[in-house]
């Protein structure tokens, strides 16, 4: 078997899409991905001077179990793009069903966003949120360019996490589990 790309041209496939020159619709191409319900997540770290900067985040994945590494990422265009590129560590904070308040603070770009927050300093005082149901705190390993986004590479160097519900995210909307004994009716967006 070989490793031949299976891409129908020669050019790069984010050169491709960058260019205009891909027959793929960018907002139905996201209007598709949307259909994969993710956790989500504020992912946190401390900017020069230790100011604390977190933002909403459904792109965390787990990558490796040894080593712990899990990724996530970030437009090229973020406002916090050169915090994150500059913190020794970040946080993933996982949140609860109950936390879509906080998501959708963290998910402005303007504003205090640790205003009325309660939050502790983490590994290389990147903040993990109070009531979060995980918090992953990671050393920066590494980053890679794709695309229109920075893919952020953690070593997992602590976390904890408990049982409660995860607040889920699909088709722009935020959501939880439906228990196969759930008839009530009281699932899915909200």
């Amino acid at each position: 078997m070989t490793d031949v790309s299976k891409h129908p041209t020669e050019q790069d496939p984010a050169s491709e899409l960058a260019s205009d020159t891909s027959s793929i619709d960018p907002r139905d191409f996201r209007n598709a991905l949307g259909t994969y319900a993710t956790g989500v997540t504020i992912i946190t770290a401390a900017a020069a001077g230790g100011k604390p900067y977190g933002l909403t985040c459904n792109s965390f994945a787990s990558v490796s179990l040894n080593p712990p590494l899990v990724l996530w990422s970030l437009g090229t265009f973020s406002q916090g793009l050169s915090i994150f590129q500059n913190a020794s560590h970040f946080t993933v904070n996982v949140l609860g069903a109950s936390q879509q308040a906080l998501a959708q603070k963290f998910a402005k770009s303007s504003g205090d966003k640790f205003a009325g927050v309660e939050w502790t300093p983490g590994l290389g005082n990147a903040p993990i949120l109070a009531n979060s149901i995980a918090s992953f705190q990671c050393r920066a390993a590494n980053r890679y360019y794709g695309g229109d986004h920075v893919i952020f590479l953690g070593a997992v160097e602590a976390y904890t996490y408990n049982r409660q519900e995860p607040l889920l995210f699909a088709r722009g909307g935020f959501g939880r589990f439906l228990k196969p004994d759930d008839t009530s009716g009281t699932g899915g967006s909200s």
